[in-house]
């Protein structure tokens, strides 16, 4: 609805991408805000660890308006700081001239097709004629291991909040959905205790790795959307976004231009947790400088 123009804005709920991969594919931007950002009230849990609400708009700023307006900022304080340049929205018009951003190595660009990759090259070269520094990221786990990682904690909640509806076989529910959400009730409490343990070690060696960095840019996805027709429902388009939910960064996509075939492609910008305006800041910079073809032709 955003990305065709009949609705201005969206809420949606980012558990290992679910913000920022419907928004990479439709071409438009999506906000993965830090853990605790915004409050999870009203939401129905898919895994309490993972789970944050993040707004979708089809500008950058009209991103960062719904962002401050979900923190409940007075209104009046937003448009007034939004016509003087001050706080988020002097963050937005700052540029990132000198600012340090970490792309894939080598060895993680050999899953992303062709496509995605020209596009993302395209973007990496614009971000460093306009200021940006670029070395590579080159963490001690691989995004795949982290995508793995965090898929036992949400296995294994999601199991704990919706086992019983899944595995009641007269409920009208999504049968590609049905076995992922039963998969978790085979993970044994150790398994899941030790998932999460593991998740806090983690956080402490990767967080320093990522620190380095103002944000770490990839694509969002390492495809374009595909026809749901044959889709292998048993393979995640989120093998880039599960990180920042396991290692709390947060997160923004944004469209990074059109693929040959008129697919959108979304760019990935990651920073430490609670610097929502950085990548804010990035992005805005690279909207304002970049393709301006997001959004399909509808």
């Amino acid at each position: 609805a955003v990305s065709a123009g009949l609705a201005g804005c969206a809420v949606g709920t980012d558990t290992g991408g679910s913000v920022r991969l419907p928004a990479a594919m439709c071409g438009i931007v999506g906000l993965k805000v830090s853990q605790g950002v915004l409050p999870l009230d009203g939401i129905v849990p898919l895994s309490h660890t993972l789970d944050t609400p993040g707004p979708m708009a089809r500008w950058v700023s009209d991103v960062a308006l719904m962002y401050e307006t979900l923190l409940g900022r007075n209104p009046a304080a937003i448009d007034q700081d939004r016509k003087e340049d001050r706080g988020l929205w002097y963050e937005l018009k700052r540029g990132i001239e000198g600012m340090l951003l970490g792309e894939l190595s080598s060895a993680e660009r050999e899953g992303v097709e062709a496509d995605v990759l020209m596009l993302y090259d395209n973007a990496l070269e614009l971000l460093r004629q306009h200021g940006a520094r670029i070395e590579v990221f080159q963490p001690s786990q691989s995004f795949d291991d982290l995508k793995h990682a965090s898929g036992v904690i949400m296995a294994a909640e999601g199991y704990y909040h919706h086992g019983a509806l899944y595995g009641d076989e007269a409920a009208l529910l999504d049968e590609d959905v049905r076995p992922r959400m039963l998969a978790g009730g085979s993970i044994s409490a150790s398994e899941y205790i030790d998932a999460l343990c593991q998740r806090k070690k983690d956080q402490a060696v990767l967080g320093k790795q990522v620190a380095r960095f103002d944000a770490i840019v990839t694509p969002t996805t390492p495809t374009t959307a595909r026809p749901i027709q044959g889709l292998d429902q048993s393979v995640t388009p989120a093998y880039f976004t599960r990180a920042a939910n396991y290692l709390d960064l947060c997160g923004l996509s944004l469209p990074m231009g059109l693929t040959a075939e008129g697919l959108p492609g979304g760019l990935q910008i990651l920073s430490p947790a609670y610097q929502e305006a950085t990548v804010l800041r990035i992005g805005a910079e690279y909207e304002r400088q970049g393709p301006q073809a997001g959004a399909p032709p509808l």
